[in-house]
């Protein structure tokens, strides 16, 4: 949905995969000038059913050319896979923790506010601002008018952008923002919580009652609009997104990876900070790096969080850094420094799961709890280690089963 695109477009940790090399497609190409003003001609009957003048129509496209900078960046986006720990030393660094904790007590009253209604903490809302936009000091200059209208003209999700337009137009007709202000990521994404137009639509928020919802300029209402997205996507008050836990010796890590609060208890997992377990609830026994790095227990918070970005590796983030800020300690086991499987992999993993009669909730490298579910399956079909993380290992074993 959102941004967190620095972190996606950071340099990458070298690591040689088990797979196949894959010759390099070239970058896309921008839209003509023609095919520009053409997709835009498109969208005006669609923008005139909504109520767009035909002057807020014009003045929205007026003087736009094709971006190539824009263009460029669909490609890159797609090749970059960096390992979960060095993603995660990246973006909950001492500095971004400390920041954030100053902002959780110099907002501290806005904050209550929000959570009191909307069941979200503070240290998850800032840990998102944060990661977003460096607590709104990075929101992004892009033209996101110019940047959507020059991925949806070179045919780059062209309905998705084509909808994301004619939400800019509501925006802009109903007076919630001015032309200028319409800036953020190359992929659309803008203000503070570097939120896409459908979702300023339906989420952004008021914090500070003053009868204005400004994610560019307000702090209250970039927390509070973070708030309402997760809320509108299912946030469970009091339950947590998960934490980091430690294993008993000799734990089957291939046993029911699903299970209460108190299950967990009970099969000797413990807490890595030494907290109590919730008293109500379930969570998933999830291992974000294989079972050689570090074990958490994931709620349906965690789920919520990837809404707003589907990366696990960013969840995590958001749920350490809340965590950081609000006092815990780092996660003290070590992570692997091997780089996971592309997106090309993943996605063929998934076809490969699919076609072997496994439950795949996904088919476009997205690696959803659910489907580790079905990865661990394969993998102790397989003989190898039933941690739930998609590998070359697991990719070749089902690409073998299918050959034979």
């Amino acid at each position: 949905m959102l941004g967190l695109t620095r972190w996606l477009a950071a340099p990458l940790v070298a690591a040689a995969l088990a797979l196949p090399a894959r010759a390099a497609e070239p970058a896309p190409k921008p839209p003509s000038a023609a095919a520009l003003a053409g997709f835009i001609a498109r969208l005006r009957p669609a923008a005139e059913a909504r109520g767009v003048s035909a002057t807020t129509f014009d003045a929205a496209f007026a003087g736009i050319a094709p971006d190539p900078a824009v263009a460029a960046l669909t490609r890159r986006q797609a090749e970059l896979n960096k390992p979960t720990g060095a993603y995660l030393a990246a973006a909950v660094t001492p500095a971004r923790v400390a920041e954030g904790a100053a902002l959780l007590a110099r907002w501290h009253d806005d904050l209550d506010r929000i959570a009191a209604s909307s069941g979200v903490p503070g240290p998850v809302l800032v840990a998102i601002w944060g990661l977003e936009t460096a607590y709104g000091a990075a929101p992004g200059a892009k033209d996101v008018v110019r940047s959507m209208a020059t991925l949806g003209a070179m045919g780059y999700r062209p309905d998705l952008y084509s909808d994301e337009l004619l939400a800019a137009l509501d925006i802009l007709q109903r007076g919630d923002a001015s032309r200028d202000q319409l800036r953020g990521s190359w992929a659309g994404a803008m203000g503070q919580p570097q939120f896409m137009p459908s979702s300023f639509l339906r989420y952004a928020a008021d914090g500070d009652g003053d009868g204005r919802r400004d994610i560019w300029g307000d702090v209250p209402d970039t927390l509070a609009s973070i708030a309402g997205f997760l809320r509108g996507q299912g946030w469970t008050p009091g339950l947590p997104w998960g934490f980091p836990v430690t294993l008993p010796a000799g734990f089957d890590i291939g046993s029911q990876p699903r299970a209460p609060f108190a299950a967990w208890a009970g099969r000797g997992l413990v807490r890595a900070d030494g907290g109590a377990f919730p008293t109500e609830g379930d969570a998933v026994l999830y291992f974000p790096a294989g079972a050689s790095g570090p074990a958490f227990l994931a709620t349906t918070n965690f789920t919520v969080i990837k809404t707003y970005n589907s990366s696990d590796s960013y969840v995590l983030a958001v749920g350490t850094l809340a965590d950081r800020m609000a006092g815990s300690a780092p996660v003290a086991a070590p992570w692997p420094t091997a780089a996971p499987i592309g997106r090309e992999d993943r996605i063929a993993l998934q076809a490969r799961l699919a076609a072997l009669g496994y439950p795949v909730d996904d088919r476009t490298g997205r690696i959803s709890l659910a489907l580790r579910d079905a990865i661990r399956a394969a993998q102790a079909k397989n003989g190898l280690v039933p941690d739930g993380n998609p590998t070359a290992a697991l990719l070749h074993a089902l690409q073998a089963a299918g050959a034979r």
